[in-house]
């Protein structure tokens, strides 16, 4: 079964890279994923979770982001649960994981990102950012989240885009936070993927 999402193959290969490493500096650490959508990010994150010996955390509301919902470029209709009349992809996601076959290391976190990261309290060797595009919703997840990120470990950061006639800006804008933050080293990118390593 291929997920759905938004994310092209040299970017979730980029993606299960670093979760490999991020296993290996930061031993025994899980990984943490904000915004899984329809768990297409999730295969490649809970594939290194596994190699590595961890578990990988997926927050998602599965009420989709503001680009999701109707009118905008990304909605999805058939991904709109009648009953409520709102997005809910977490059936698909669920799906996902299961034709995976990584249903023993994927741990769903179904709610809001900045309620979840305020009660929060595991480091984690890698931190992956691809929740709400929006400016408030990124900045509230780079905020929440960096600073779970152990020293050692990695923040990737989906859709930045230098050039704004390409993409959003708040992506690109918690990247630069990170980087003028001091704690965190750009180690690659790979199309609109940032790895940073956390330095202190």
């Amino acid at each position: 079964m291929a997920a759905r999402g938004f994310m092209p193959a040299a970017e979730g290969d980029a993606l299960w890279n670093a979760g490999r490493d991020a296993v290996r500096s930061v031993v025994g650490r899980p990984l943490l994923e904000v915004g899984s959508y329809c768990g297409k990010s999730t295969v490649w994150l809970g594939a290194a979770a596994r190699a590595g010996g961890t578990v990988l955390f997926a927050v998602d509301h599965h009420r989709g982001s503001e680009e999701n919902q109707p009118g905008w470029e990304w909605h999805e209709p058939d991904l709109v649960d009648p009953a409520v009349g709102r997005l809910d992809t977490l059936p698909v996601f669920r799906r996902t994981v299961h034709a995976a076959g990584l249903e023993d290391v994927v741990v769903a976190v179904v709610g809001q990102s900045p309620v979840v990261a305020a009660h929060w309290s595991t480091p984690l060797a890698l931190v992956f950012i691809d929740g709400g595009h929006g400016a408030e919703p990124a900045h509230r997840d780079y905020e929440g989240w960096s600073p779970h990120v152990a020293p050692g470990g990695l923040l990737c950061i989906h859709d930045v885009f230098p050039d704004p006639a390409d993409g959003g800006r708040p992506p690109f804008e918690i990247y630069r936070r990170a980087l003028e933050s001091g704690r965190f080293e750009e180690e690659r990118a790979v199309g609109s993927l940032r790895v940073l390593r956390r330095l202190v």
